[in-house]
């Protein structure tokens, strides 16, 4: 199951992609169902904070009515960065499964782990490596014509 809610993400990412920006999607789970999904809209937007991480929490809270997302996973293709991974961590989200690690930024236990820092909050929990090789894939065929 959680595979099909990461491959829901990875046509998330895919939309983003074909925006001309930087193909990351996530979608937020409650009780089996997609509540919210989004893709990175930093270039659609102008917004430097147009995370997918972001916009699904966001849309997730309005579905639901109220801004803490417990009883909600996340599933998104990137590992978070720090900004992402603070919303993480103040969001009341029971966990976030992640495909791709980002060893630069990744502030979901590659270079930090932000939200399981109890300093920050109850912790939650977050697992990466899920369709890892499909979520690199799309990143690297993003990236490859960009840097040569």
């Amino acid at each position: 199951m959680r595979e099909d809610f990461m491959r829901r993400a990875l046509d998330e990412a895919r939309l983003a992609q074909l925006a001309g920006d930087v193909p990351v999607g996530a979608v937020i789970v409650q009780e089996g169902e997609v509540i919210a999904r989004a893709h990175n809209e930093r270039e659609a937007n102008g917004d430097p904070i147009a995370h997918a991480e972001l916009l699904a929490m966001q849309r997730a809270a309005a579905a639901l009515g109220r801004r803490r997302l417990e009883g909600c996973t996340m599933y998104v293709t990137l590992e978070p960065c720090p900004m992402c991974a603070g919303a993480v961590a103040l969001s009341g989200l029971d966990a976030v499964y992640f495909g791709a690690y980002d060893p630069r930024m990744g502030c979901a236990g590659s270079v930090y782990d932000l939200p399981g820092d109890p300093a920050f909050s109850a912790g939650v929990p977050c697992m990466g490596g899920l369709l890892e090789a499909e979520c690199a894939a799309l990143l690297r065929g993003f990236f490859a014509p960009k840097r040569g």
